[in-house]
């Protein structure tokens, strides 16, 4: 019997996600020195990419970029795409088992943490994931309905992606127009009366989680002003800014130049507060009309850095909508291992675990494996930590535990006989091309497909 791995009997792996990722794991996989391997790299949408697609800002192209790395894994003969297949629903987990020697999951980490706060349910009350996949036209969020009629929206959380939206809401449509920002967003943001923006972060400007970028970005909005109170730019040693990295050094130089220019003269705002957290969202009519905050102080965490605890002390600020961006979880895939209280798939170096012990032949990379943290390129280090567990299995003959048929027809067979209208990396290039063209003729850089019906019409594939 060929040992996998071979020329006569390739390793044959699928990876369960087609955002970066699952992507780099792929190269990684693919550049592994005298290793023979098949990667199928399968994602729930018939589009790749992920959040490179679907939750980059629009106006962040060069970030999307990345895409290209992606495209050179896509096509190479040694990988095939298999879009509009859900784990779940169209393959099970032992339906890949005994298809694969290994098996890796590139799931993410697909909804939100909530704040656990009265009046978090209000109408007007959102996740920013949401939001994000909205403008960003989503099939998962494209018929989400934002109402953009008030003048003041709350953001809780000073991660990227608050920063992301946040900048969105405050800036001028215009900027947009010429980007693949959904066309349905475009002009709501357009006929959008809001005029403050107020984002909230629960510590101080030392520990925010933004990157130097996002908040120079904010500066340099036309027509708006970036308001910082000079009092809450204030870092104690409880910070220990002084053993801080490079990073968090020019941010709070940035903050602190920021916070002496006082309000500005723009007519929209956006007024960055630290030290705040949300304690109630106050409603009336069953929509949000105020946000109830409490004033934390920063003390030692023990483990050189700082925690935030309340003092006691409220305010109440005005808000029409309320957008949280606290945190995110993964979703239980049914036969996945899972840990509700993380969020994310239980590992050890990447190796699916359940009861303490590694399931045979099953993996796990980026936010499904470590939680939401770090920027696109985060995941390539990480994927290709998880790559070299998977080659140290193979090595030892640790690999799925039942008999697995390799051949190239196993997979194709099995959906077909399902009726899983599967899109290939083909057809996806159909629809690139569609999108880029549609774009065109609208001066923008692509005009999305926003569902999976548009998508499969587009292509001709029975929906």
């Amino acid at each position: 019997m060929s040992t996998p791995g071979t020329t006569d009997r390739p390793l044959t792996v699928a990876i369960i996600g087609a955002g970066p990722s699952g992507f780099y794991a792929a190269e990684a996989l693919l550049k592994a020195p005298g290793l023979t391997v098949r990667v199928d790299i399968y994602d729930r949408l018939p589009t790749p990419f992920g959040l490179a697609r679907g939750g980059v800002a629009p106006d962040h192209q060069k970030i999307k970029s990345v895409t290209a790395v992606y495209e050179k894994v896509a096509m190479d003969p040694r990988v095939r795409f298999f879009g509009n297949v859900m784990l779940g629903r169209d393959v099970k987990i032992e339906d890949l088992r005994t298809r694969y020697d290994q098996v890796v999951y590139a799931v993410g980490c697909e909804s939100d943490r909530k704040m656990s706060i009265p009046g978090e349910d209000l109408g007007g009350s959102y996740s920013a994931t949401e939001f994000v996949g909205w403008y960003n036209g989503h099939p998962d969020h494209r018929h989400k309905k934002f109402d953009l009629s008030c003048e003041n929206v709350a953001v809780v959380g000073i991660g990227n992606v608050a920063m992301d939206v946040t900048r969105l809401l405050a800036c001028d449509p215009e900027r947009l127009a010429k980007t693949d920002i959904a066309d349905y967003a475009l002009e709501a943001l357009r006929k959008s009366k809001v005029k403050t923006v107020w984002l909230l972060g629960r510590r101080g400007p030392a520990e925010a989680a933004y990157s130097p970028v996002e908040i120079e970005e904010f500066g340099k909005l036309e027509g708006c002003d970036l308001v910082i109170k000079p009092e809450e730019a204030v870092v104690g040693a409880v910070s220990h800014l002084e053993t801080a990295d490079a990073n968090d050094k020019k941010k709070v130089a940035y903050v602190q130049e920021h916070a002496t220019k006082g309000e500005g003269k723009q007519a929209r705002k956006i007024r960055l507060r630290y030290c705040v957290s949300p304690v109630e969202i106050v409603g009336e009519g069953g929509k949000i009309k105020s946000v109830k905050l409490e004033k934390n102080k920063l003390i030692d965490d023990g483990k050189g850095g700082a925690k935030c605890v309340g003092v006691g002390e409220f305010e109440t600020i005005p808000a029409g909508m309320i957008l949280r961006s606290v945190g995110y979880r993964g979703i239980p895939i049914p036969g996945v291992a899972f840990d509700d209280k993380s969020g994310h798939i239980p590992n050890k170096d990447g190796r699916v675990v359940t009861g303490g012990a590694p399931l045979p032949g099953e993996y796990v990379v980026g936010w499904a494996k470590r939680g939401p943290s770090g920027l696109i390129g985060t995941n390539r280090a990480d994927s290709v930590l998880t790559v070299q567990s998977m080659l140290e299995d193979l090595k030892a003959g640790r690999l799925s535990a039942g008999p697995v048929d390799a051949s190239l027809e196993a997979a194709p067979k099995l959906l077909a006989s399902r009726g899983v209208n599967v899109v290939s990396y083909a057809q996806w290039k159909k629809l690139d091309e569609l999108e880029r063209s549609r774009g065109a003729a609208k001066g923008k850089i692509r005009e999305k497909f926003t569902s999976i019906e548009e998508m499969t019409a587009a292509l001709s594939v029975p929906a």
